[in-house]
């Protein structure tokens, strides 16, 4: 079948093509596409993934993120979104972002407390880095917290039928101690979702 193919929609993050260079070390055909790129463009490509980019400070409580609304609509493919695109999936489905109250700037202890696929081989506490002003104060109704750090009720939530997930945090940053194993678990979800 090849190299699995996951695509990394850019919603502007300062990170974006981290999270492009760690899926390629993985052996994973990544590309970087805008967040205007239509569905059908992205199916014609074979996608079988996708990484919802971080994105400008603040951007999370905007009403648009390109076409990222298009995508959690209509693709039935895993789909990560990462800090801006996390708190986008949330709103999308109903949920509410908010500023934060401590806003997370660095190091950050994650608690993980529920187990999930993505985070498979990765202890109950670890360190991880973060950097949000805006955060997920209400989660949609289909969706389960699966961790939370001292300063965020929602680092990490999951869909309860379908491979949504989004992470509050940065898994694509080397100070984030399991981000290449959060990552691996990514690819094996597009994997056995082929």
């Amino acid at each position: 079948m090849g190299k699995i193919r996951i695509f990394v929609i850019d919603n502007g993050g300062q990170w974006t093509h981290r999270e492009w260079r760690v899926l390629r070390y993985l052996g994973v055909n990544a590309h970087i596409f805008p967040n205007t790129t239509p569905l059908e463009v992205l199916l014609d490509k074979g996608v079988e993934g996708l990484v919802l980019s971080g994105g400008a400070p603040r951007i999370g409580l905007s009403e648009s993120l390109g076409r990222c609304g298009e995508y959690l609509e209509k693709a039935d493919i895993p789909i990560l979104g990462i800090c801006a695109g996390h708190q986008f999936i949330a709103r999308f489905f109903g949920g509410k972002v908010e500023p934060a109250v401590v806003p997370e700037f660095g190091r950050i202890e994650l608690i993980i407390d529920r187990e999930h696929r993505i985070f498979e081989g990765v202890p109950e506490r670890s360190v991880a880095w973060a950097s949000h002003n805006d955060e997920v104060t209400a989660v949609p109704k289909d969706f389960d917290v699966l961790a939370h750090s001292e300063g965020c009720e929602v680092e990490a939530m999951a869909h309860r039928k379908r491979p949504i997930i989004g992470l509050q945090f940065h898994p694509e940053v080397e100070h984030t101690e399991y981000g290449m194993q959060i990552f691996k678990n990514f690819i094996g979800i597009c994997e056995e979702n082929r």
